[in-house]
């Protein structure tokens, strides 16, 4: 077998999931093919060291587990080529493989493999089985044949494709690459940082950081990552993408973040340098029980032991804002935040506008930025990116950028696209600061106080379409000229008139 290409190798995976359209709901792709995906992987790169470590110590030496500090081990009789030679209860093969895998590899794979069920024969039968393996025979997936990050991103690639199949659903957790790259790039996470997204999904926004840190020159490997996802099933695609791009050691934890936070020092919540995010937006019952009084079902506030809401507590229908307070929990001293979120953050009243004008008293809203709409999967509001510095530099004191980069992007039949263009555009703008009529303003925060701490972009940048200017001499001699032509059309129709005898 030969190396393959980027391109060859996602449209080689992406075939994967043609074997099992029509066969089981498209939403359920996502769960087997990244798993034998991810399983695949893991055996093959087995495989190489193995037979690396036979020639030099023996057969009986190399199957000693420890000495496989670095990649994950592969016990006997559960290797590829053990279940490809399985033709009968394949799914029940896998499943018992998985458990095994995972019991050798205990805790670092613990809730990844052993969760997924390969064995339901009401979705998948033998035969899709057995197509599905055979299929995933055809190439190697060792570091032999797949180079530096290219399975990683591969793996990612097919998130967003399922993301797309999966219509709304897909936003659930997946963010358009190019927004992600946005964040990043603001954000400008170094070595020796850490980040954190505490709604991490299937944890592109993390692989994207540390290869940011990559891109620059820098070791990626000494980054601290770390996530909170609550959809257990979302939660397992974020593991296996931290392992396929070599972040083994990224601590990505299951769990409501609200009532649940894992990431904890002394009982209190940990703080990071940098925290990137697009938690679910408008996110309802949040630290909320329902209980009947007097006969009638009420919402009741669930208090909250790590002191998060100390600027208000948001609506029960909404937590943007306890997101974002969160966040602000969580962030060291000299950190920031950029966070995706619903337009409603900026201008919402009630409880909302309480913690909005905190955090403008307090001057760590450091820029608004407006996106375009039609970006995300599962909605077509367009959203805004909040960046939150607790350091901000000293000419921008007291004042908040505006942007409103909402016409600046690629139209598709789907959704819409930011391109490197319009990506450029919004990083130079945010780094330079600066007003420029009809796309940014630098506003002072008495400004800001006067429009009673409404963030609403509109409020601050002139969107309307400018009025084109009339020039009247240009006018006239236009009227002139039609007039002139009316006359001469009227004149040939009398001559035209008077041949016939009118």
């Amino acid at each position: 077998m030969s190396k393959i290409t980027k391109q060859q190798l996602q449209s080689y995976l992406w075939e994967s999931a043609n074997i099992l359209r029509g066969k089981i709901d498209s939403g359920d792709f996502k769960h087997y093919i990244l798993g034998l995906l991810f399983y695949k992987r893991l055996s093959d790169v087995f495989d190489e060291e193995f037979q690396k470590l036979k020639e030099q110590v023996g057969e009986e030496l190399a199957s000693d587990k420890n000495l496989y500090a670095d990649i994950f081990f592969i016990p006997s009789d559960c290797h590829w080529n053990n279940i490809l030679s399985t033709s009968t209860n394949i799914g029940a093969k896998i499943n018992d493989v998985f458990a095994e895998v995972t019991r050798a590899n205990a805790p670092r794979l613990d809730g990844i493999l052993d969760k997924i069920d390969f064995n339901d024969k009401d979705k998948l039968s033998d035969a899709a089985m057995s197509d599905l393996v055979n299929h995933f025979n055809i190439h190697k997936l060792g570091n032999e044949f797949i180079t530096g990050d290219m399975l990683g991103d591969a793996y990612e690639y097919l998130i967003a494709q399922f993301a797309d199949d999966a219509g709304k659903k897909g936003g659930e957790f997946y963010t358009p690459h190019q927004i992600v790259e946005l964040l990043v790039e603001i954000l400008q996470p170094q070595e020796g940082q850490s980040i954190y997204d505490p709604a991490c999904g299937s944890g592109g926004i993390l692989v994207t950081a540390a290869q940011y840190i990559k891109k620059q020159g820098q070791d990626a490997q000494k980054v601290f990552l770390y996530g909170q996802e609550s959809v257990y099933a979302t939660f397992i695609l974020a593991k296996m993408n931290m392992i396929l791009h070599g972040f083994n050691d990224a601590k990505v934890e299951r769990g409501d973040t609200f009532m649940e936070p894992k990431h904890l020092v002394n009982g209190g919540l940990m703080k990071f340098d940098n925290i990137m995010a697009n938690p679910p937006w408008n996110l309802d019952d949040w630290m909320h029980s329902t209980q009947t009084v007097n006969g009638k079902k009420k919402k009741v506030d669930i208090e909250d032991p790590f002191n998060r809401l100390v600027y208000g507590r948001p609506p029960a229908s909404t937590a943007d804002w306890a997101w974002i307070q969160h966040m602000y929990a969580s962030l060291n001293p000299k950190g920031r935040i950029g966070v995706v979120m619903d337009n409603g953050v900026l201008f919402r009243g009630s409880k909302e506008a309480k913690v909005r004008q905190a955090f403008l008293e307090l001057d760590v809203v450091d820029a608004v930025i407006g996106l375009p709409g039609n970006l995300f999967a599962n909605t077509g509001s367009p959203g805004c990116i909040l960046i939150i510095d607790k350091n901000k530099p000293a000419n921008r004191k007291g004042k908040v950028l505006f942007v409103d980069a909402s016409k600046d992007y690629l139209e598709g039949k789907a959704q819409n696209h930011l391109r490197d263009e319009d990506i450029t555009k919004t990083l130079r703008t945010y780094t330079d600061y600066s007003t420029i009529e009809r796309y940014c303003s630098v506003c002072d925060l008495e400004e800001i106080k006067e429009n009673d701490y409404n963030l609403n972009i509109s409020r601050y940048v002139d969107t309307t379409e400018p009025e084109v200017p009339v020039i009247i001499e240009e006018v006239m001699n236009e009227l002139k000229g039609l007039e002139a032509q009316r006359k001469e059309t009227n004149s040939k129709l009398n001559d035209y008139l008077k041949e016939l005898g009118y």
